[in-house]
Formats: structure tokens, C-alpha cells, sequence
């Protein structure tokens, strides 16, 4: 009875701790309000256009004199042929850019913390994050200069090395590495700043005790730094599954045209000709939430499979 009462008490003296808590830190919640309400205006009202979705709807009739439809523009969605295609090339780039991100980014991340050289660490580190900074509007003009078949600088070297030009943004088998290679480039080095991040929190003594039973720089590497990063790999895994079905419309969108359609079009920049475009809209408004429900999905299911592996409980 006496340990029942005093856990009661314990329980209530930690409510009571949360609780005061929470009033002390009033100021801060009073900071975060602007952007609750901005999130709210901008990311959550337009979620009442979803209604769209299920009307062949018309913008001088408006969502409530609009013709409801049902799932009509869903029955389209997997009927029509360009839909599926975007669908699938939208998987395969999400797929594509996930594992070879992952693999530059960790081993750029790996090869710069071994670096010992300080004056020639930082300047390289500033070199690679430069891209992450540039608007794909800007590269994308870069991008085609450079790749243009006869003209462009990539071009006249593989002319040169005796090989034919390579129309690089023409063709759809070489557009689709172009989309992932020109992606990996740009954003692999601002990635790997939480990797490197991550490798400076690692204990020490990890590498102390390793180095003790003889292991060099590479064994440290491969059996100390690797093993500690997983869990931060499995985490940003996780979160960059929630944008997989982005497919990064303004890549896309500035590098393609109507010869790459066939494995370069993807769900956003179809949903952009077909509602913004050809003004269909209730579809568009279908597609977007199609791909809304699968990203949903595949954030859900990693972070499950993230929390089995690592044996940690949600909270």
C-alpha cells in the first residue's frame, strides 16, 4: 500500500514538474506561434482543395458548383498511360537519387574526416556545399550549354577521345543518369554535413581501444566511424523517404523536354501540364494526392522499420 502511495506521489510530483515547466518556457511557445500559423495558412488550408480531387471541377463554378465525381479521376489516374509512366519514373529517380546520395555522401563524408591536412580540408569542404546553393534555374542553363551534343564543353572531350557525341538530355536512358549524376553533385556535399557531424561525437576511446589492438586508419574507419554512423544513415534514410515522391520538379523541369518524356516525365511535372496547362484540374488535384497518400505510406513504414532495427521505443 505504502509503495502504491508513494509512486502515486512520485507520478504526481513529475506532472506537477511538467507542468510548471511548460509555464516557465510560455515565452518560447509565444516565438514559435508566427510559424504555427504560417504552417497552418500555407501547408495545411490548401488541404481543403482535396475535394477537388473527387469533381471535375471548374474554376468559375468553384468547389461547391462543381460536378461531383467520385473517384472517377483516380479510375483515369491508373487507366492513362503518361500517369503510370510518371508514377514509375518518379519511383525509379527517388530510388536512384536515395542510394547514390547515400553512398557519395557518406564516403565524401569518410574521406574528409580522415583528411589531416587542414589547409586543404576546408577550402575542399566550401568547394562541395557551393552547389547546394545555386538554383537549379541557373544550372539548368549551365547544365545544357555544357551537355549540348557537337557544342558542349563534355561533348568536344568525348570527341576528342575519339568517341560520338552524346546527347546527353535527348535520349531517355542517358537524360535519367544526367537527372541522378547532376543531383548526386550537387547536394552531396551539403549532406554529408551531418555525417561529419555525427563523426565528432564519436567516443574517443573507440578509437583509442582500437588502435591498441593494432588496427590502422582504414580498419578504424571500417570497424569504428561505419558502425557508429549507421544509425544516423538509418535516420536520414527515414526522412528523405518522406520526399521520395518530390521527384525535385524544378530539376526536372529545367533539364527535360518532349523527347525524355517517356522516363523523364514525373508526377509533379505532370501534374503541372495536365492541371496548369491543359486546365484538368480535379485530375491534377487527384495525382497530387495519389502521390500524397504513397509518400505518406513510405515515411510511416521507414520510421517503423527504423525503430525495429535500432531497438529504440517511440516516445
Amino acid at each position: 500500500m505504502e509503495t502504491a502511495l508513494g509512486k502515486n506521489k512520485m507520478e504526481t510530483a513529475i506532472i506537477h514538474k511538467k507542468v510548471k515547466r511548460r509555464k516557465d518556457s510560455w515565452q518560447l511557445y509565444l516565438m514559435l506561434l508566427p510559424a504555427v500559423i504560417i504552417i497552418g495558412i500555407f501547408s495545411y488550408g490548401p488541404m481543403f482543395g482535396l475535394v477537388m480531387a473527387f469533381q471535375d471541377y471548374k474554376p468559375y463554378l468553384g468547389i461547391r458548383g462543381s460536378e461531383w465525381v467520385g473517384l472517377e479521376n483516380f479510375r483515369y489516374l491508373f487507366e492513362y498511360p503518361q500517369s503510370r509512366d510518371a508514377i514509375w519514373n518518379t519511383l525509379r529517380f527517388a530510388f536512384l537519387k536515395l542510394f547514390f546520395t547515400a553512398l557519395v555522401t557518406i564516403t565524401f563524408a569518410l574521406l574528409i574526416n580522415e583528411l589531416r591536412v587542414k589547409f586543404l580540408r576546408y577550402p575542399v569542404q566550401a568547394m562541395v556545399f557551393l552547389p547546394h546553393f545555386l538554383s537549379w534555374v541557373v544550372l539548368g542553363g549551365i547544365f545544357k550549354e555544357m551537355l549540348a551534343p557537337g557544342t558542349g564543353i563534355v561533348n568536344q572531350f568525348i570527341e576528342r577521345l575519339g568517341f560520338e557525341s552524346i546527347f546527353f538530355l535527348g535520349e531517355n536512358n542517358w537524360f535519367v543518369a544526367t537527372v541522378v549524376a547532376t543531383d548526386v553533385w550537387k547536394g552531396f556535399g551539403y549532406g554529408s554535413i551531418i555525417y561529419l557531424a555525427s563523426m565528432a561525437g564519436i567516443n574517443p576511446a573507440l578509437y583509442e581501444a582500437a588502435e591498441m589492438d593494432g588496427a590502422g586508419r582504414w580498419k578504424k574507419m571500417w570497424y569504428v566511424t561505419i558502425p557508429e554512423l549507421i544509425p544516423v544513415i538509418m535516420l536520414v534514410t527515414t526522412i528523405n523517404l518522406a520526399f521520395m515522391m518530390s521527384g525535385d520538379f524544378d530539376q526536372i523541369f529545367n533539364l527535360y523536354s518532349t523527347l525524355v518524356y517517356g522516363k523523364g516525365d514525373i508526377i509533379d511535372t505532370f501534374v503541372y501540364r495536365v492541371g496548369l496547362i491543359d486546365l484538368n484540374y480535379g485530375f491534377a488535384a487527384a495525382v497530387g494526392f495519389f502521390k500524397s497518400i504513397v509518400g505518406s505510406i513510405m515515411i510511416i513504414t521507414a520510421f517503423t522499420i527504423f525503430k525495429k532495427l535500432s531497438g529504440r521505443k517511440a516516445r
